[in-house]
């Protein structure tokens, strides 16, 4: 396949007009004050509460009687709740919280997979005013005992297999845990120390009033690693639901009688800002598949539920590529408008790919934990540019600023951040504080959070440029970067060049020590297969690698691997790599990383 420069669509017959339609004009008129109108608020001007815009306001008019959420179990049938249902169960949770004694502002934590009682207690502590914090279900006792001990969580909702396994052997770690709620389990069942969930919660009361929320008040808690290994608490407030909402609207183009997917795992931010609350406060319906990837389940999801708008990830993505179009065969996806995808940089090779087997481009975006929401997009209007974020969202301002050679913010004499004019140059990426789901604190850490601003711009720590047109391009982190006879090289753009090579699935890319140029670029490539390892096959990939990048960024080393070092949701780990490669310690990469994903 080659890469177009752009890729230009077309809206289908009987498809709804994009959201976006002139992006300057959006872009010209949009105010944060406005993007609120669009939101109900408490009755009687009591605030604003992420629960309220995303269930009750729906229960309470025309949608009561539309599915919410359709959970697609492992085995059986699907289970579909409706507004109305949705708003009991979660009026049940925020009752039951009450009658525990939980506070506004506590924290409860939540350890599931994609199950009915995690969405609902999600959205049932937000109605209660205590604060939301999912944890990945796939981590260890380590991990999940130093995000409940840093958030300082006083209920956790899990399952008796989880609580045995993961928090059982470290609760006497964690004194400020009052209370441990369990699923699938009867009242005189549940282990010592914890209590049966579901008889609670058939007992609680459905009708909860939610009381008057300040928009800034404490909402939701997620934990993103930290370069030290030890987890960040990042803390959003009410007042995000705005922004979830308004990207709802421009970035994934949601439209009211959408059905979507989010593919995202609750226990990361994408997971909840728009695997819930977007969605949600949309009024579409939601589909929630409690099973793992596998290509012709998906493939079966996306044309017997008849999903139009799917937001999934670049790995999710190269496992279908590698399976091939045949998978496809015999699944109707023709209800399908638009598909994004989230979580790391996507391959230039993705979009073409998505646009060729798909019958449309796979539109990339940028944000983080901290962030909140989507911030750069490719948009359902625009032409995609295969490899790039995007352009800046409505109400968001992107810029690039220019690093001085200790890898901080250059100054000019005034003490302002220098802001890069010119499109081309690569440096740091940073936005204007101000849009409602930026990250207010971390939690316990204001020193950290402190570093994370100057002179009026966050810092993202990625390292990206923008071109004449006004879309961004990512490089990579900027603890990431490979440094190599001065020149900055981004592994991404490294790997997406192999991965246009027919022979290559999937790469990693890593800088090893080079006596002349400080670092040198080396690859590890794991094939498709009825492809084989050599010596011919490693010099063509070499070869083609110089091709496209040029002699500097090329790898000069290339190893053949029959599979890499990944997250639980197959991003490669690069840090792994390089300690394996240098002999370094691994540290605890094995323990925080290998089930891990800010995604």
């Amino acid at each position: 396949m080659s890469v177009a420069p752009t890729i230009a669509k077309r809206v289908g017959e009987g498809e709804p007009a994009p959201n976006l339609a002139d992006y300057d004009a959006a872009r010209a008129s949009f105010t944060w004050a406005g993007a609120r109108e669009a939101l109900d608020g408490l009755p009687g001007g009591r605030g604003l509460n992420i629960a309220h815009e995303c269930v009750d306001r729906h229960a309470d008019g025309p949608r009561a009687g539309r599915v919410a959420l359709r959970f697609l179990g492992r085995h059986g049938p699907a289970v579909d709740v409706t507004y109305a249902d949705l708003a009991a169960a979660t009026g049940r949770f925020a009752s039951l919280l009450d009658g525990l004694g939980v506070e506004a502002g506590e924290r409860v934590a939540f350890l599931l997979g994609r199950r009915p009682e995690l969405y609902a207690g999600v959205l049932g502590a937000l109605k209660h005013r205590s604060v939301a914090c999912t944890l990945f279900s796939a981590f260890g006792p380590e991990p999940v005992r130093q995000r409940l001990s840093l958030g300082d969580a006083r209920v956790l909702v899990t399952t008796p297999a989880f609580y045995e396994r993961k928090v059982a052997p470290i609760r006497h770690e964690l004194p400020a845990l009052r209370h441990v709620l369990l699923t699938d389990v009867t009242a005189d069942g549940a282990p010592a120390a914890t209590r049966a969930l579901d008889p609670l919660l058939q007992e609680a009361d459905p009708g909860y009033v939610t009381e008057p929320t300040d928009p800034e008040q404490m909402a939701l808690l997620h934990f993103t690693r930290g370069t030290t290994g030890t987890p960040k608490g990042a803390v959003h407030v009410h007042d995000a639901i705005v922004a979830h909402h308004a990207t709802g609207l421009s970035a994934l183009d949601l439209h009211d009688d959408d059905v979507y997917w989010c593919t995202a795992a609750p226990g990361w931010v994408t997971g909840i800002s728009y695997g819930i609350l977007a969605p949600l406060a949309h009024g579409v319906t939601c589909v929630v598949d409690e099973a793992e990837f596998d290509a012709d389940r998906w493939y079966g999801i996306l044309s017997e539920q008849r999903v139009t708008v799917w937001y999934t990830a670049p790995t999710a993505v190269r496992m279908l590529m590698k399976v091939g179009p045949e998978a496809m065969a015999g699944h109707d996806l023709s209800a399908l408008r638009f598909v994004a995808s989230v979580g790391e940089p996507l391959n230039p090779e993705a979009v073409v790919w998505g646009s060729e087997h798909l019958g449309m481009p796979i539109h990339d975006n940028w944000w983080q934990t901290e962030t909140g929401g989507i911030m750069i997009s490719n948009f359902r209007s625009m032409p995609v540019k295969p490899g790039s974020m995007g352009r800046p969202l409505p109400g968001i301002e992107a810029a690039i600023l220019r690093r001085d050679d200790r890898g901080g913010i250059a100054v000019d004499g005034s003490g302002a951040a220098q802001v890069v004019e010119e499109p081309g140059v690569e440096g740091e990426l940073a936005l204007r504080p101000g849009w409602p789901s930026m990250f207010r604190a971390y939690l316990g850490d204001p020193e950290r959070y402190a570093r994370c601003f100057v002179s009026g711009w966050y810092r993202t720590g990625d390292l990206a440029r923008r071109d004449g047109d006004g879309y961004f391009w990512f490089v990579g982190r900027a603890d990431d970067v490979i440094k190599s006879a001065g020149h900055l090289i981004g592994p991404f753009e490294v790997e997406s060049a192999l991965m246009e090579h027919p022979a290559v699935a999937e790469a990693g890319v890593i800088g090893i020590p080079d006596p002349v140029a400080g670092e040198a670029v080396k690859a590890f490539v794991v094939l498709r297969p009825g492809h084989e390892p050599g010596e011919a096959l490693r010099k063509e990939l070499l070869g083609h690698g110089r091709r496209r990048l040029g002699a500097a960024v090329a790898p000069r080393e290339i190893d053949f691997r029959d599979e890499l070092p990944l997250t639980r949701s197959r991003k490669v780990m690069r840090r792994l790599l390089r300690a394996r490669e240098l002999g370094l310690p691994e540290g605890d990469l094995s323990t925080l990383e290998r089930g891990a994903d800010d995604g």
